[in-house]
């Protein structure tokens, strides 16, 4: 199907080889759908291995004979991993492509999935914590690659009216996981017995995720352009496009307070039971909390990137959404210190969630606006690597400035060990989220660089986004407009106002180009 532009009352059939024959058009592809599908389900796959000990951190614990100390470490490998071999998978991104960051990444998770479910065997469960590590591991290999494909993937392959949604549904598909986590945990995992058939069921969507890859991508970037960024993308070379990144004022600003937002929000995920489970809050209710945080979430981020995908608000919105994150932190570190008060706890996670997790996808996109024309890999890399150093460095600082509690406790913890006092810790993550929200308020500026390249190139018209149509030129009319432009000088001075220019350094417009009509055509 060629999608074509509209007149008022109908919409004019354009034939596959006018389509195919115009100049310069720019094309997607169906098949950017399956790409999407794929690099979703990975990633859902890998947050659900991420978080799906937290949860259920006390049972876990006392199945396999560990510490909750250790348990923490399974969440936390994730993060220390990341920094390290962050910067390879930009690298592996940038270099090798798509395509093979995507298969490997799959290939990584499954076993990593698999690997955790060894010390369930009774011949392999004399060293349950080395499996469990490993499994993580690997895991944490497998994130690098996921976590950096959502802005590349919506840039080469989607035009420009979809890339914030595409990167939308592809970063908070890892949202989703942990979602899935923090509810499929509790409700599998009713008693000690019940942790081997969670580890089990976990395996199945990185199965799934890791078949998908191996069999049903093609290619790393289509063969024809959707948009003029994606044709005028001209990513530096890696270590070119690390020092240029490091030299912008902007970018810098984004990726250590956006960077501190993503430890904030994993060390919430990570120690939330924990946390509710001092104050006589369930495991079932914590999970409860965890998935209202994603859910409302979700919702935020569908809304907030079809409102930037059609407006390129990118600054406002995350400014605002910065500001409005550090008010539900400070609620919540309040309110979770609190017993008794589900009704609130519910509704402070949710704007937690609907504030803090809906800006992700736009601050990727912002990310790549304000670093063009270093690769998309690169840009969201950097991020993600200094958001998991910031969020080792946070988790640890919390764990460590939580005390054992002196007064009576209703703690529900199942654990063993005596209950925490979480209120220095809580007060600091809302300090520091404060914090980042003010700085990057008050001190980030930017252009949208590759928003520019794009509005300079010559438009052409896209998918289910069309400007109003403008007729074909009758033969004699066209004829005519040919045979003057060599002897009239009043016509080369004022040109046709219903035909726009093709951008600097493009050459004018001539009979070929009014003769055909540049559209956006979806193929296979």
């Amino acid at each position: 199907m060629v999608d074509g532009p509209e007149t008022a009352g109908d919409r004019p059939v354009v034939s596959p080889t006018q389509a195919l024959n115009a100049r310069r058009g720019y094309r997607v592809y169906k098949r950017r759908w399956v790409f999407l599908l794929v690099v979703s389900l990975l990633s859902c796959s890998n947050a659900t291995l991420w978080l799906s000990f937290a949860p259920v951190a006390d049972t876990v614990a006392q199945y396999f004979s560990l510490s909750i100390e250790q348990i923490n470490w399974l969440s936390l490998t994730y993060l220390v991993v990341a920094i390290p071999f962050g910067v390879v998978a930009i690298w592996f991104l940038d270099s090798v492509g798509l395509r093979g960051a995507t298969i490997l990444g799959a290939w990584l998770n499954f076993l990593g999935s698999v690997f955790r479910t060894l010390p369930s065997i009774a011949a392999l469960s004399r060293y349950p914590f080395v499996y469990l590590m490993t499994g993580q591991s690997l895991g944490a290999l497998a994130q690098t690659l996921v976590v950096f494909s959502p802005a590349k993937l919506a840039a080469l392959w989607f035009p420009e009216h979809q890339r914030a949604t595409a990167n939308m549904i592809a970063t908070m598909s890892n949202t989703l996981g942990i979602l899935l986590a923090n509810v499929l945990s509790p409700a599998l995992v009713r008693k000690q017995e019940d942790v081997p058939l969670m580890l089990g069921i976990y395996v199945i969507p990185a199965a799934v995720a890791c078949l998908l890859a191996t069999t049903c991508l093609w290619e790393s970037v289509p063969p024809t352009a959707p948009s003029a960024g994606a044709a005028n993308s001209t990513s530096e070379k890696f270590l070119d496009g690390l020092k240029l990144l490091v030299r912008n004022k902007a970018y810098i600003i984004l990726a250590l307070c956006f960077g501190a937002g993503i430890g904030i929000f994993s060390s919430f995920c990570a120690l939330l039971e924990q946390i509710l489970c001092v104050q006589g809050y369930s495991n079932d209710f914590a999970g409860l909390c965890g998935a209202l945080f994603i859910v409302f979430g979700f919702l935020g981020a569908l809304g907030l990137g079809l409102y930037v995908d059609r407006t390129k608000h990118f600054t406002e919105a995350t400014k605002i959404g910065f500001c409005l994150t550090s008010i539900a932190c400070v609620a919540f570190a309040l309110v979770s210190q609190l017993q008794g008060q589900t009704i609130w706890l519910a509704v402070v996670c949710s704007l937690f969630g609907f504030f803090g997790l809906s800006i992700a996808p736009v601050a990727m996109e912002l990310a790549v606006e304000c670093s063009f024309p270093v690769g998309e890999g690169a840009a969201t890399g950097l991020v993600f690597v200094l958001g998991q150093i910031e969020g080792a460095l946070v988790m640890v600082l919390l764990t460590a400035l939580a005390t054992p509690r002196v007064d009576p406790s209703f703690s529900t913890c199942q654990h063993g060990e005596a209950p925490l006092d979480w209120t220095v810790s809580l007060l600091l993550m809302a300090g520091l989220c404060t914090t980042c929200s003010c700085i990057f308020v008050i001190f980030f500026h930017t252009t949208y660089r590759r928003m520019q390249v794009e509005a300079n190139a010559s438009p052409c018209i896209q998918e289910d986004h069309a400007p109003t149509w403008q007729p074909h030129p009758e033969p004699p009319a066209l004829e005519w407009s040919v045979s003057r432009q060599p002897t009239d000088p009043a016509a080369l001075g004022s040109p046709d106002p219903t035909v726009k220019s093709t951008g600097e350094g493009s050459r004018g417009v001539g009979a070929d180009d009014l003769s055909e009509p540049r559209v956006t055509q979806d193929l296979p």
